[in-house]
């Protein structure tokens, strides 16, 4: 599918961009208070951050755990799955949040741009540890709740208090991840890009301190809803708020921390993922949130298409100003249960 080209232009999108940049510096190396611009860290002692871990003195596993933790000394064995499965969907790759990676045990241990955030034999004290015990906020992981089981919590602690052994090699666990055998693309497949690029400020615990105008974007469900209007239209990328601030078709482009913005392919997973029905994580197409408020501004394609989406037209619609193919307009509307927009107000911009 061939998707219309990036337009620069003055929209926003609930928030400005100095704002985002003073609330998002965060991760498990710093802390944010919610309502807030004020910003406090947990700096690490060099003399921690320092030590060899390996070959580390092992204290008491007691020490600092939380209640019930067994009593063997754990290794990076025991805690990559958790890492894994709750974590790396963000700090993995090149777009860590703050550097921070945690898909392997050299980078666990390294920490990120605020420095380390693992204390050997000081679960109490590591920043990480923290943050999954929500100690400091915002608390980790990101999409919780649910948060950590206390018995994860546990195992992270006692592999802390352990000195951070490496032990053996971590066996494979590839995410068991539903895919088309028709070749759709399903919510399963376009989640990760959400979760590692959008949810940090589009989530129940966002780093502004709510989600700009109410979307959350943790789940398939969620998605689907949108905001304070739709940002997906089954079947129309183009009249897709989400895609089209993505794909820099509206501003301000997304995320917000860009550049890098998303690349050519995952703006395009994305695209083929609303156009073939929004499917969730089973494949069933999505029920588009009739009633719901969709407001555009793009290029004039043809006399009722924007950027190549179609939408009808409103009886009672009021068109402030004659229609010209080329030129850009604002339009407003809503979304019909069968998915149809219609646009209530067309003006040019």
């Amino acid at each position: 599918m061939s998707w219309p080209r990036a337009r620069r232009g003055s929209r926003t999108w609930g928030f400005s961009r100095p704002l985002w940049r003073r609330c998002c510096r965060t991760t498990c190396g710093g802390s944010v208070r919610r309502g807030s611009t004020t910003r406090s860290r947990i700096r690490p002692r060099t003399s921690r951050a320092g030590r060899a871990v390996r070959g580390f003195p092992e204290p008491l596993i007691a020490l600092g755990l939380a209640a019930g933790a067994p009593a063997a000394a754990q290794t990076w064995a025991d805690v990559a799955p958790i890492f894994e499965e709750r974590c790396t969907v963000c700090h993995s790759g090149e777009f860590a949040p703050l550097g921070l990676r945690l898909d392997s045990f050299d980078s666990a241990v390294a920490g990120g741009d605020n420095g380390p955030v693992l204390f050997p034999g000081e679960p109490e004290a590591s920043p990480l540890a923290r943050r999954v015990r929500g100690d400091t906020e915002p608390r980790m992981p990101f999409d919780g709740p649910p948060w950590l089981e206390p018995d994860q919590i546990a195992l992270i602690e006692g592999w802390i208090a352990a000195g951070l052994p490496e032990g053996g090699p971590v066996e494979a666990n590839p995410e068991d991840v539903p895919t088309s055998p028709t070749g759709e693309v399903w919510f399963g497949e376009i989640a990760p890009i959400l979760s590692q690029r959008c949810v940090k400020c589009h989530s129940d615990q966002s780093i502004l301190g709510a989600p700009p105008e109410g979307l959350v974007l943790a789940d398939h469900t969620r998605v689907i809803a949108g905001g304070e209007r739709a940002v997906v239209v089954p079947g129309q990328p183009q009249l897709s708020l989400l895609w089209r601030h993505v794909a820099g078709l509206e501003d301000p482009r997304m995320p917000l921390d860009g550049p890098p913005f998303l690349s050519d392919e995952e703006i395009a997973l994305l695209g083929d993922w609303i156009e073939g029905g929004a499917r969730d994580q089973e494949g069933s197409p999505a029920s588009p949130p009739g009633g719901a408020e969709v407001r555009i501004e793009g290029t004039l394609t043809a006399r009722q298409e924007i950027d190549g989406g179609r939408f009808e037209v409103a009886a009672d619609a009021r068109i402030e100003d004659a229609l010209t193919v080329g030129q850009t307009y604002e339009m407003r509307g809503t979304l019909g249960a069968d998915g149809t927009v219609i646009a209530t107000r067309l003006r040019a911009r």
